[in-house]
């Protein structure tokens, strides 16, 4: 079945007070176009999308386009699939949508209407209106229950209470049957709010499905607030598919890597022990190609994966002599420059040290705060034992695992 998205992004956005056009306002550092399309390439079955945009920024959602496919070429070894057209809206979300169509391939079974100001509609919300349309074959739309009690208005005074059970707050893409849409759009004698409301004009039955609250409409900076929060939620929570991680979410998004190392204490009494970058004075030092920094290591190795960069001996692996004997410190101090030049920040780092030896109490806070200058962020150490359990419990050697979580803002 051959599927057309139509997306209205030729909003001005006047009540957003951004200074651009709506679909080029930005939400987490990239724009509310950049996030719906990042959405809309993730749906398989879409064969065609067709932006409507402002005149006036024709070349820049061009441009837009082609960075985000060859950004989901390099990431994930292959392009969105979908053919996409640019081409310029009306003075009315109706106009727009009429130049749309006439662009739709002949052979188009169904068309969704989409609005860049719901640019988080996440791929679950179109997978759902396009299963209803297939299966169906009635228009549908998602919606989200109404929780508020609405009230009925005359003027200042209060008439009654509606009975919320009955009403839905509606929500897009809206999906047709390509002929219906054509047909009613071909017949319009009026603007309407949306698009369901033309073809029920025209005498459609319209079904719906679930929405999704993240699917919020983008109208005044105060959305913009909210669209960011709900957006990060969703990228810390990991849910975010992988086109709309190149699109929004993979720069300016936060991620969690977990890193361990272990190492065994040394027979050599004149090696001293470091642990998170400092010396811990009259403990027996660990074995190591560097200075048997475990904590060092953990907290490099869980950086590293938090970025998608491999890990501690990818990078700095035991066939570079440079790294012979080198400390910790070294070791952080490269990975925290390679996370910057990726467009990472660290956020915060917590470590837990595993063993019987040495005691991690008088050594905390000195700990804690050589790591926290080397990340350029807080860290935190912790300290457990395995109750006599293994080489760990026979005081054999020390183990570490960490914990970081990094934000990045940029490209890389």
């Amino acid at each position: 079945m051959t599927i057309a998205v139509v997306l209205v992004a030729a909003g001005r956005g006047e009540r957003l007070g951004a200074g651009v056009p709506k679909a080029f306002a930005t939400v987490g550092d990239r724009t509310l176009l950049e996030h719906a399309l990042g959405n809309i390439f993730n749906v398989s079955s879409v064969s065609q999308l067709i932006i409507a945009a402002p005149s006036s920024h024709i070349a820049e959602a061009q441009t837009i386009v082609a960075d985000l496919r060859a950004t989901t070429q390099a990431l994930f070894g292959e392009a969105p699939k979908a053919r996409v057209t640019v081409l310029a809206g009306g003075d009315t979300r109706q106009q727009s949508i009429e130049n749309a169509l006439l662009q739709i391939a002949p052979a188009t079974e169904i068309i969704l209407v989409h609005d860049s100001a719901r640019a988080l509609t996440p791929p679950a919300v179109f997978e759902r209106v396009i299963e209803s349309v297939r299966n169906t074959g009635l228009a549908t739309i998602p919606v989200l229950p109404i929780v508020d009690t609405i009230k009925r208005v005359s003027g200042e005074i209060v008439l009654d209470t509606v009975d919320r059970q009955t009403l839905r707050i509606a929500q897009t893409p809206q999906g047709f049957q390509a002929f219906e849409l054509l047909e009613a759009y071909k017949n319009a004698t009026e603007d309407f709010t949306d698009d369901a409301a033309l073809v029920q004009s025209v005498g459609a039955t319209l079904r719906f499905v679930e929405g999704d609250p993240i699917a919020l409409k983008v109208t005044t900076p105060d959305d913009i607030k909210l669209a960011e929060a709900r957006l990060n939620a969703e990228s810390l929570a990991g849910d975010m598919p992988a086109a709309t991680l190149a699109a929004s979410s993979l720069p300016g998004q936060y991620r969690t890597g977990v890193g361990v190392d272990v190492h065994r204490f040394t027979d050599d009494p004149s090696k001293a022990l470091f642990l998170g970058g400092i010396e811990w004075a009259g403990e027996r030092g660990l074995d190591g190609h560097s200075d048997g920094d475990a904590v060092a290591h953990a907290v490099v190795d869980a950086l590293l994966a938090a970025a998608g960069m491999g890990d501690i001996g990818s990078n700095f692996g035991v066939d570079r002599p440079e790294f012979a004997g080198a400390s910790g410190q070294v070791f952080l101090t490269a990975t925290v420059s390679k996370l910057a030049e990726a467009g990472f920040k660290v956020v915060n780092v917590s470590v837990q040290i595993i063993g019987n030896r040495p005691k991690v109490g008088p050594h905390r806070a000195d700990t804690e705060a050589e790591l926290s200058r080397l990340v350029a962020a807080p860290v935190t150490v912790g300290a457990t034992t395995t109750d006599g359990l293994g080489f760990l419990g026979n005081a054999e050697g020390v183990a570490a695992v960490a914990n970081a979580l990094l934000f990045r803002s940029q490209v890389g």
